[in-house]
């Protein structure tokens, strides 16, 4: 009773981590009932006789979560059916004009080379990434049909059936994996890309303040607290095999909501590459939150604002750069945090070179300056991510939506602005831009401030700016 019960609690946390499994689940017998009614329906069954189970068979082997893998999967064994079918045919003919003593050997010839070739294919890196499961199938098929058609009189008959209850088990997954709740491969890989950015942002965000802090008495309850709040980055670095796999079955999907045909999945994969990187180096960095060698909290306090501003920075790069990539808009807001942290960290390095650290310890200054390394090399990461997601942002076409920082200050409220020409009489024109300034502060005031500009173009082509506040008087004068 006690298993059962443990069963049911680990059904219930496995529906619960992903509901699309249960719709999976349900989505696979329907498919299932409806390709047995080859078998239990008799003018079906008339039809295809005992090849009907080849309808059942491709359900099960075919029909994968995503729809990527489903549609993949159904294309290859159909393609490696159609072909291997083909030349099945086209073997024991040529076989049989050898008459009864050399149909065998000759059938055996062909199936020995076709497995021989077809396996060593199979060994080709991008052809194991995308067709294996075909080659596998026209291993299969080529085989079945040739040894059959010794036996078998009719065997272009046979043939025919087999591909036709291939085609209609393949064709029924693809059509309820794609029409009834479908899961999309291109959709998680992107989603498992701006959660990596979401998670790498944790730590760096906090990073600063928990490193230079002080820990007291209760120092092994912070220990815990901080493994807690950082084990979100380890996700990361395994999940090299996860993107691949989303990015092959994304290849095969159609183009559906933001996604188009031909998106540039492989853009994916060099952004996940340069953010495992990033987790790799969080993950060295995390070990010296809690080093042996720690330098005093007197040298802490003067690096702290330099380090604080490195992570923080850093961090607010990674959460923009993963509200864009959700969003799919631009990062446009996110090179300002990578140039604060770059800044940050050349004020860093003119802290050190003031010679600050000439009294601290060895071993103290060896896990300093190793952790401060680490940051700066999180910093020149993060930098590289940004130009790869500028380029996924351009191959795939993101929006170029202005949209304000998600660490700025709230934006003032719209104001009005107006335009007049004027010409005068000595042949120049004068241009006047009106702002009514109408905002949150001087809407306050009962007269408010309004800022002019005067563009005068003169025959010489120079352009007279003078931009003018009524409210102060204050003037200023361009010339162009």
């Amino acid at each position: 009773m006690e298993k059962v019960r443990e069963i049911v609690r680990e059904g219930r946390r496995v529906a619960k981590e992903d509901p699309r499994r249960v719709v999976h689940s349900f989505k696979v017998g329907l498919v299932l009932a409806l390709v047995s009614s080859f078998y239990y329906y008799q003018p079906l069954y008339d039809s295809f006789g005992v090849n009907a189970m080849w309808a059942v068979m491709t359900v099960v082997v075919v029909f994968e979560f995503s729809v990527g893998a489903t549609l993949g999967k159904g294309l290859n064994r159909v393609a490696a059916t159609l072909f291997a079918g083909g030349l099945g045919i086209g073997a024991h003919h040529l076989a049989s004009m050898s008459g009864p003593t050399g149909e065998p050997i000759l059938l055996a010839v062909f199936v020995f080379v076709q497995a021989a070739l077809s396996t060593f294919v199979r060994f080709f890196p991008r052809v194991k990434a995308r067709y294996d499961y075909s080659l596998l199938i026209f291993i299969l098929t080529f085989a079945l049909i040739s040894v059959s058609g010794f036996r078998e009189e009719q065997v272009v008959k046979l043939t025919h059936k087999r591909i036709s209850t291939v085609i209609i088990g393949g064709l029924s997954c693809v059509i309820i994996s794609i029409f009834v709740c479908p899961v999309w491969a291109g959709q998680d890989l992107h989603s498992l890309i701006a959660s990596n950015f979401e998670k790498l942002s944790f730590f760096l965000l906090d990073f600063g303040d928990k490193y230079c802090e002080v820990v007291e008495n209760d120092g092994a309850k912070e220990v815990d607290k901080r493994k807690k709040d950082f084990d979100n980055y380890k996700s990361v670095l395994n999940s090299k095999s996860n993107e691949e796999s989303l990015a092959n079955f994304a290849k095969w999907e159609p183009g559906h909501g933001q996604f188009r045909f031909r998106h540039p999945w492989k853009q994916y994969l060099a952004v996940g590459e340069l953010i495992r990187q990033c987790a790799y180096r969080i993950h060295a960095l995390n070990s010296y939150l809690n080093a042996d060698n720690q330098v005093s909290v007197d040298i802490k306090k003067k690096l702290g604002e330099p380090l604080r501003r490195m992570s923080l920075e850093s961090g607010k790069a990674m959460k923009e750069m993963s509200i864009s990539l959700k969003k799919m808009t631009k990062p446009s807001s996110s090179d300002l945090h990578v140039q604060n942290a770059k800044s940050a960290c050349k004020s860093l390095t003119n802290l050190l070179n003031s010679g600050i650290l000439k009294e601290v310890e060895p071993l103290e200054l060896v896990s300093l300056l190793t952790a401060i390394s680490l940051l700066i090399d999180i910093i020149n990461l993060t930098e590289k991510i940004l130009e790869s997601l500028h380029e996924l942002a351009t191959a795939a076409k993101f929006k170029n939506k202005i949209e304000h920082p998600l660490f700025s200050e709230k934006p003032k409220a719209k104001s009005f602005v107006s335009v007049r020409s004027i010409k005068c009489h000595d042949d120049h024109v004068v241009i006047i831009i009106e702002d009514d300034g109408n905002n949150d502060d001087t809407s306050k005031n009962d007269n408010g401030s309004k800022e002019v500009s005067i563009h005068e173009k003169h025959e010489d082509d120079d352009t007279h700016v003078d931009a003018r506040c009524v409210s102060c008087g204050h003037t200023s004068v361009c010339v162009k």
